[in-house]
């Protein structure tokens, strides 16, 4: 593997889609979600050991998740481990990250993931990640990894990319020509049916220096932030300067900050078997079924008469279920939860409702 190649594992949310499974002071990325024996996070890290070396690899997390992080990933070397004092969503952890790589190693080429999506088909992910790096190594592009799309998905972002390009080497990669936002059926129809969209898996390759200059361009404000603290990374003086200064950044995605803007954007057509699991729809669609099409979590859960739920409970806890059909059922510390598949959305509104009636407890 080249040493110049670096892993970028964003691990700051905090999963709230996913209550009370999800918890603020446990989110998903460091739940064993799947029943694998592993968390999404350690899973996200042992797969970037596959194109990196272990030393390259880094994880950004808000303060409060740091020693979760090092429980659950003793080989992480302590100074890989940036720590956020406030979320700002994705762009300006990026920035952070990339600025401080680049002060190590001004030649650094970085794939940046979330900690908390499945790929089912790694060597396919990982040869990509590795077509990428070697790409990105040689020039001033933005390269992203966009999904086929097997359904008109309202809950993802799509990517349209131009069919007539031709990259030399890599049938795979396409000019991007368009970013667009959660659409609704209708127009998800529409791009499934167009065959030039993607899904936007929200991974990303690049050298430090193609973002930085990217950042310099389109984003001058969040850019001055890091900028100024090129003599500071990776030393003692590092934090205390993010404790005050990250808190300036506005809150931005890295799509609205720089790859909408951008026109160097190349994304790889791929299937991966991937899911963001942002829902608990993909949840569904990711664990096992038994033969009523239920998803069951749970060695003590009982069904009767019950079909197309997701059931999620302590193991030690006897759970009898019956007469539910599309539902959602899930159980974690103090708080249950029973709710219509087709109604998730409402989850957050039900978070919300709880912390101001409730208070934080049970969040």
């Amino acid at each position: 593997m080249i040493n110049n190649n670096y892993a970028v594992i964003m691990a700051g949310g905090v999963g709230e889609r996913f209550w009370p499974m999800s918890r603020e002071s446990r989110p998903k990325q460091f739940i064993d979600i799947l029943g694998t024996g592993k968390t999404l996070l350690q899973q996200t890290y042992d797969r970037f050991l596959r194109v990196c070396e272990h030393d390259n690899i880094f994880v950004v997390t808000n303060k409060k998740y740091q020693k979760l992080v090092r429980e659950q990933l003793p080989g992480l070397r302590p100074d890989r481990l940036i720590c956020e004092p406030a979320r700002k969503n994705t762009a300006p952890c990026i920035a952070y990250a990339a600025y401080k790589i680049h002060e190590m190693d001004p030649n650094a080429s970085l794939v940046v993931a979330p900690s908390d999506h499945i790929i089912l088909k790694e060597d396919v992910f990982c040869d990509i990640v590795m077509s990428g790096l070697e790409a990105a190594a040689k020039g001033n592009r933005l390269f992203t990894i966009g999904i086929t799309p097997s359904r008109p998905d309202t809950g993802y972002g799509y990517i349209q990319f131009d069919e007539d390009t031709e990259v030399p080497g890599d049938t795979r990669l396409k000019k991007v020509k368009t970013f667009t936002e959660k659409p609704n059926l209708e127009l998800a129809q529409s791009f499934l049916d167009s065959g030039d969209f993607l899904w936007n898996s929200g991974i990303f390759i690049w050298s430090s220096e193609a973002i930085i200059n990217a950042f310099e361009v389109y984003q001058p404000e969040i850019s001055f932030v890091f900028r100024e603290a090129r003599s500071k990374y990776n030393t003692p003086e590092e934090q205390p300067y993010m404790d005050v200064a990250y808190t300036a950044c506005k809150s931005i995605s890295i799509d609205y900050a720089i790859m909408e803007k951008a026109d160097n954007v190349y994304v790889f057509v791929s299937d991966l078997g991937w899911s963001d699991l942002g829902t608990w729809g993909s949840l569904f669609d990711a664990r096992k079924k038994d033969n009523k099409n239920n998803a069951v979590v749970g060695k003590n859960s009982m069904l009767y008469d019950s079909e197309n739920c997701i059931i999620n409970v302590p193991d030690d806890k006897l759970v009898v279920i019956q007469g539910l059909d599309g539902y959602i059922v899930s159980e974690a510390d103090n708080a249950l939860l029973i709710c219509k598949k087709s109604q998730e959305q409402q989850i957050r509104k039900f978070v919300n409702d709880i912390r101001l009636k409730k208070g934080d407890t049970y969040i």
